[in-house]
């Protein structure tokens, strides 16, 4: 019997312009169940279903296995959900698209060397094979920019200081004129983008720059993603300031923490922010940062505290206490705690500065992309209960939860 408002699987098929072998495979990989099993097992399925379904086959168009699927889509027909997802499914189709162009221009270089006579330029082929196997490179990007904007987004909404994070770790840098900056773990390039104005009058073009920028800002990440975002980011940031109003260069470059491929004493300003706790040889990334930077250069590195964010995991311990956060305590690797001792075998001057803040939390919905972005095994048991997860959260905010920073940052001179 047909039900208002419902579809049939081949309805829903014809609908989707796919086959019902394909909804039924869906039904069975758990990554698009029917709103509707009858007691005869006759599925049906709603718009609401039409909606998901239609952000499972971009995502499979973009070359996403389902099993990343089934952790990238959760079970939520809310807007906010639809429109995250679709801010980054754009960001990942202008990023094949570039990468599309660039593997145009190649061949076409190819085609013109062939018919000039000169053979087969070998290393431009080698080029292409690069830019058309860049499959684990996108995933990365769509997965890390998603965290990172979760993680970004509860903290500028909800915070007690008004100034922000980005805007008080660049007040510790204290950039000037004439400063060679390099940034590691720059992730999306948020610091930048949030301290463009600021950059721009510190940089700003006199009669007596000359051709030479004033400041020079390298920006490093060991993931491709995490660099096409910078770039992006930051082009767009820098759009409204004319060339003679910014003069500052900005470079990009894929580099570990531990190699960054700098020359030795090129810096005058390293900075580590919320990155240095990820490496796998502390200790190594520091002496390498000790060789680029000059005599007297100085490293802004952040971290936090052992407190930093307990309530958050203190909620979802008490939905399931099989949940954790984080696969390891970074705190315990390099934190405020003990990253004075660590940096003082390193640098011969180090300043603890400690941020002032917290968050007063009233919306669940942040909060829960919040949940969903952390390093540790959550996802696991929540992709399924989503909807249930939320409706925890929001009676856990009936009265406005306070959550607490312990974060700050280290001021260290060579």
């Amino acid at each position: 019997m047909h039900k208002e408002g419902y579809y049939s699987s081949g309805e829903f098929a014809k609908k989707a312009n796919v086959s019902v072998r394909t909804i039924r495979y869906y039904d069975q990989q758990n990554i698009l169940k029917p709103s509707l099993l009858t007691d005869e097992g006759v599925r049906f399925y709603t718009d609401s279903d039409f909606t998901r379904l239609q952000q499972i086959l971009l995502l499979k168009y973009l070359g996403f296995t389902l099993d990343d699927i089934r952790n990238m889509t959760i079970g939520d027909s809310d807007y906010h959900v639809l429109k995250n997802s679709l801010e980054l499914q754009k960001r990942m189709i202008q990023d094949k698209i570039a990468q599309m162009q660039l593997v145009c221009k190649a061949i076409e270089e190819t085609e013109d060397s062939i018919k000039e006579g000169k053979g087969v330029d070998w290393s431009n082929m080698l080029e292409i094979i690069h830019l058309t196997n860049m499959e684990d490179s996108m995933k990365n990007q769509y997965i890390n920019a998603g965290n990172i904007s979760a993680r970004i987004n509860l903290h500028n909404r909800f915070s007690v200081n008004k100034q922000g994070w980005f805007p008080w770790v660049y007040e510790q840098c204290g950039i000037v004129k004439g400063m060679r900056i390099l940034e590691i773990g720059c992730g999306d390039g948020t610091l930048w983008v949030d301290n463009i104005g600021q950059l721009a009058m510190t940089g700003k073009r006199n009669e007596f720059s000359g051709k030479k920028k004033n400041i020079y800002i390298e920006l490093t990440d060991i993931s491709e993603g995490m660099i096409s975002d910078a770039r992006r980011n930051i082009k767009k940031a820098t759009e409204s300031w004319k060339e003679r109003d910014i003069d500052v260069s900005f470079r990009f470059r894929v580099a570990s923490c531990e190699k960054t491929g700098a020359k030795d004493e090129s810096y005058d300003l390293v900075i580590a922010n919320h990155v240095l706790f990820y490496c796998k040889n502390v200790n190594k990334a520091l002496d390498e940062i000790v060789r680029v930077l000059k005599p007297g250069g100085v490293l802004v590195c952040s971290t936090y505290g052992s407190r930093h964010m307990q309530e958050i995991s203190r909620l979802v311990s008490g939905y399931d206490k099989r949940i954790a956060l984080e696969a390891d305590k970074l705190f315990e690797k390099f934190g405020l705690d003990n990253g004075d001792k660590i940096l003082k075998k390193h640098f011969s001057d180090v300043e603890r500065r400690d941020y002032k803040d917290a968050l007063v939390v009233d919306e669940a919905e942040p909060l829960v992309d919040y949940i969903l972005s952390c390093h540790g095994n959550q996802k696991e048991y929540l992709v399924d209960k989503y909807t249930d997860f939320k409706k925890y959260v929001e009676k856990k905010l009936v009265k406005p939860m306070t959550i607490t920073k312990e974060a700050g940052v280290f001021v260290c001179r060579k």
